[in-house]
């Protein structure tokens, strides 16, 4: 059985202390038992007409789907969403089972 992922990509608004929103979000997902592992980057490699725009990407991964389930209902993640969300221009999320072609080494 593979892992659940909850993956986000998101473009700040102009002006957002992004150093610091993330720094509390890593603070709220190591709090939560529900994830299994927490990674983000920003992206420093792609041509602008192919980000759209887009700058961070988030992954959590959870061992089953109601574990996701149990975090997006969290009081934690509940409460940091209400200072997330305002502070972003896009967003995509997409939440899926994990199909491993290749393992890591």
């Amino acid at each position: 059985m593979g892992t659940y992922n909850h993956y986000v990509i998101v473009k700040f608004k102009d002006g957002v202390k992004v150093e610091e929103l993330i720094q509390d979000l890593e603070k709220m997902v190591s709090g939560i038992d529900h994830v299994k592992s927490f990674e983000w980057g920003k992206d420093i490699e792609s041509h602008d007409m192919l980000r759209q725009g887009f700058t961070h990407a988030f992954l959590m991964t959870f061992n089953e789907k109601e574990a996701l389930n149990a975090f997006e209902v969290h009081p934690n993640h509940v409460e940091f969403s209400k200072v997330f969300s305002p502070a972003l221009e896009k967003i995509v999320v997409m939440d899926f089972p994990s199909i491993t072609v290749k393992a890591p080494a």
